[in-house]
């Protein structure tokens, strides 16, 4: 470090000493005028002492500010007596980028500075005055790793990036490029291509983007023109996951999801994807439908499309990428009474059953199995499946309170349609006395189906004596 450069940090610190003095002999002094304040009777002094009082708060505040300052200096006081490579720097700031973006003129700019330039109603470059196609911000990971790496070099920590822009609404340049890369969704493949991978990324970063296609009617046929027409979509499956993918985007913004699910293009889509294409679609499929399916009227018109089977295999061939998105659409469709007779149907209590005795998503799936429970048919499979074992195990060995309830619940549900069930029952309670700790420190639903089990098992043990 420099002379000059260690004088200065020398006279910092001594002038922070000074500060902290400064504001104790004024935190002291406000007391003193606070505690005459509140004893002063006489009208003429007591205006005086609050004027002091107002006068030494305002002075505290000024000390506080600067020390606050001293500590906490901006980030261009920090590169001051450093040279700063000037690409580094914001063209509108002139402050080093914590996180620059492309400009559609291919300008970097730091995206709080750009962000506000283009809010602020702008729709030219500020360097080179050119109008703009489009408004999207495309972060430049190249700068920013150059930036990176000249900080570490010069000992210097770079502060994090604003966070939580607002997006803002979509403008008519945007609108105008989204429609051009709709309308090439109509086109040659190779433009089918380019444009799904660039909506993709839109929908991705811009929420603003996917507002859009809830205003728009004709947005999602273009959307699924190529799906549509193609008699095999998996032959192109990179266009397949992108369009997919747009979809699953789309699905996330709230007042997309009626929109969306109610058109009659897009769950016929999902479901055929949910069968062919990468692991990569079938699981932006699955995780799509289960966005959609926060709407109870689109639970039921997916229900209806045959899209449980799908689902159901999907998290069967337990690729970890989409075994959670399968069993999150699952669970959420369960709720509506005739979707589990569905999902019964399409043999999901096997499934589930067997992932979880391989100890796969065991909370997701109980919680599943714990709806299912409430079938008649599922809870007749369960007993015929060995489920009440896997389910003492997992009351006597989990440390999850939600999971025992579960359990428990599913339990009482087998053992009142069977019961010669109550002896696996009795067998667990005399070894390991299960039930019964359960019902003193379970949860209240797990202590209420606790004790009515062991009441049926104890009317079950007086009728064995009496007979």
């Amino acid at each position: 470090m420099a002379k000059r450069e260690i004088m200065a940090c020398f006279d910092d610190q001594v002038s922070d000493k000074a500060n902290i003095q400064k504001i104790k002999e004024l935190k002291k002094e406000l007391q003193r005028l606070a505690m005459e304040i509140i004893e002063d009777n006489q009208d003429n002094d007591g205006v005086i002492t609050i004027n002091k009082a107002i006068q030494t708060l305002i002075a505290l505040k000024d000390l506080n500010l600067n020390n606050n300052h001293n500590k906490n200096p901006s980030l261009s006081s920090s590169f001051d007596h450093l040279d700063v490579p000037d690409e580094f720097r914001c063209p509108i700031s002139r402050e080093i980028m914590k996180d620059p973006v492309v400009l559609a003129t291919g300008q970097t700019y730091d995206r709080p500075f750009i962000y506000k330039w283009l809010k602020d109603g702008h729709r030219t470059c500020p360097q080179t005055q050119q109008v703009l196609s489009h408004t999207v911000l495309t972060p430049n990971h190249l700068v920013q790793e150059l930036i990176a790496q000249w900080c570490k070099d010069h000992g210097i920590q770079l502060p994090p990036p604003v966070k939580d822009l607002d997006d803002g609404v979509i403008t008519d340049a945007d609108r105008h490029h989204l429609n051009s890369l709709l309308d090439k969704l109509s086109s040659t493949l190779s433009e089918q291509k380019q444009a799904a991978r660039e909506i993709r990324l839109l929908t991705k970063r811009m929420p603003s983007f996917r507002s859009f296609f809830g205003e728009s009617n004709d947005a999602i046929p273009q959307l699924l023109n190529p799906l549509s027409l193609s008699e095999k979509p998996d032959d192109h499956p990179d266009l397949q996951e992108d369009l997919v993918t747009v979809i699953l985007n789309l699905s996330i913004h709230d007042n997309n999801k009626q929109v969306i699910g109610e058109h009659p293009l897009v769950i016929p889509v999902l479901v055929e994807s949910l069968k062919r294409g990468t692991i990569d679609t079938r699981s932006n499929a699955a995780a799509a439908l289960f966005t959609l399916s926060a709407l109870d009227s689109n639970k039921v018109l997916i229900g209806k499309s045959s899209a449980l089977r799908p689902l159901i295999d999907l998290l069967e061939e337990g690729h970890p990428l989409a075994m959670k998105d399968a069993a999150s659409a699952i669970f959420n469709l369960c709720v509506v009474v005739e979707n589990r007779g569905r999902a019964v149907r399409d043999g999901a209590v096997r499934v589930i059953l067997k992932k979880i005795m391989d100890g796969i998503l065991v909370d997701e799936l109980l919680s599943i199995l714990a709806i299912l429970a409430t079938h008649q048919i599922a809870v007749e499979e369960l007993g015929e499946l060995g489920a009440v074992n896997c389910l003492l195990g997992i009351i006597r060995g989990s440390t999850c309170e939600r999971n025992k309830e579960n359990c428990i619940a599913i339990l009482y549900s087998i053992c009142i349609n069977n019961r010669t069930k109550l002896k696996e029952v009795r067998d667990e309670e005399k070894a390991y006395c299960t039930i019964s700790k359960l019902s003193e420190h379970g949860t209240s639903r797990a202590k209420r189906k606790a004790n009515s089990l062991l009441d049926r098992l104890y009317r079950g043990i007086n009728l064995t004596n009496t007979a």
